[in-house]
């Protein structure tokens, strides 16, 4: 361990990351602790951090803002893909290669010895950390404290934090372990690790970003998204970027009780985990472009991509984002996205999202070819058509006849 005299932290302020700070003094020769938090739009959990992480041990606070390029380089990409795992939107997964590759170019300039992160050995994070850490500096060490240190829970971490004069934001009664972005909100531990427990979203202060549909409007909220090339550029009429719709639609989906999801998800490392999602924007922006998409893709285009969407999100999901195969996917999806241009309108009431109208230049609805009224299509050459694809089924019933 005299190796080590200076670390940088992937650093949130929460429980694991607080307790670290001190824990790495006592147990790494009393080494340098600079600290890191990648800014992903978990605003308000970022004031008073360097205080805080200055009072604990660090010898500085580093705050990347992270926002654009989350969104654009990670987010809108899965989007586009269409990537869910499991129900789940990715809003963790998608969150930790861009903070790790922060966190790798703060410890080349720091001259770090090596990066530690407060991930535990049982998540998801330890591996989509690391491995990205692996792509950018494939001969950092990393160091982490959940794998080595004899603490064995979050009761204990608490007690480690009171012995050591660490100030908490959380209570043993209110200690949910929860990632927060600009993307999404996620609530684990608890009454949650007994699925028979509902979770409580009509308590106050459970929800942060919406409110439970039960509290939500009478009255329903119409909006109105535009796509260029599969990328949100517009709402209700308004040019913005890509993160400001996304915070502008947290706001209209929260307030309608958009983007709640409780699900049982299959852990990476082979167990199951319950967690609890808030994703009210990003619900209603996936709802946004698979509508589109029905509109602007051909039927081979679109089956080909769900069934490649799984293999996205499992990729985002693992930690492997820095692959030739995410890239090559991506790729594929930029090209099914050219003609995803066009305007959707949704209504949004009490957790639905009903559709409301669809309309792109590029469509391939046409009515004149698709109504139960008057048009030139011949009915007749259908029959042409069944002759020839069911002659398989025929000659197979033929041959079956003669046995």
């Amino acid at each position: 361990m005299s190796e080590i005299k200076k670390v940088v932290l992937a650093y949130s302020g929460g429980l694991d990351t607080s307790v670290i700070i001190p824990w790495l003094k006592e147990n790494y020769d009393n080494c340098e602790v600079v600290a890191v938090a990648g800014n992903v739009g978990q605003t308000d959990e970022l004031e008073g951090l360097e205080a805080k992480a200055l009072a604990t041990g660090a010898s500085k606070l580093y705050v990347l803002d992270l926002t654009e390029e989350y969104v654009n380089d990670y987010i809108i990409p899965t989007m586009k893909a269409g990537a869910i795992y499991e129900e789940y939107l990715l809003g963790t997964s998608h969150a930790r290669p861009c903070i790790a590759k922060g966190l790798v170019e703060i410890a080349k300039k720091e001259h770090a010895d090596a990066i530690v992160h407060g991930c535990t050995g049982k998540g998801n994070d330890q591996v989509r950390f690391e491995l990205a850490i692996k792509h950018f500096a494939p001969h950092m060490k990393i160091i982490a404290p959940w794998r080595e240190w004899s603490i064995k829970s979050r009761d204990e971490e608490i007690d480690y934090a009171a012995a050591h004069n660490v100030p908490l934001r959380i209570s043993r009664e209110t200690n949910y372990s929860k990632d927060k972005n600009l993307w999404h909100l996620s609530h684990e531990g608890l009454d949650l690790e007994d699925t028979g427990n509902e979770p409580q979203y009509e308590k106050p202060g459970f929800l942060e970003m919406g409110v439970s549909p039960i509290q939500a409007p009478d009255e329903p909220t119409y909006i109105t998204l535009e796509f260029e090339k599969g990328v949100p550029v517009a709402l209700d009429g308004a040019k913005m970027s890509a993160k400001d719709i996304i915070l502008k639609l947290n706001e209209l989906g929260g307030a309608n009780g958009i983007g709640l999801l409780d699900i049982v998800e299959n852990r990476l490392v082979g167990m199951k985990c319950r967690g609890v999602y808030e994703t009210p924007g990003g619900t209603i922006l996936y709802k946004a472009h698979s509508v589109l998409e029905s509109i602007c893709l051909d039927k081979m285009t679109a089956h080909e991509k769900q069934k490649l969407a799984i293999t996205f999100a499992e990729l985002v999901y693992n930690g492997q984002w820095f692959t030739p195969l995410r890239e090559a996917l991506s790729a594929f999806v930029d090209k099914t996205q050219e003609r995803v241009t066009g305007k959707v309108r949704l209504k949004l009431y009490k957790g639905n999202m009903i559709n409301a109208g669809v309309w792109s230049p590029y469509s391939l609805y046409s009515e004149e070819i698709a109504t139960f009224g008057e048009s030139d299509y011949d009915q007749a050459a259908a029959k042409g058509f069944i002759d020839l694809y069911g002659l398989p089924i025929q000659v197979q019933a033929m041959v079956d006849g003669r046995e």
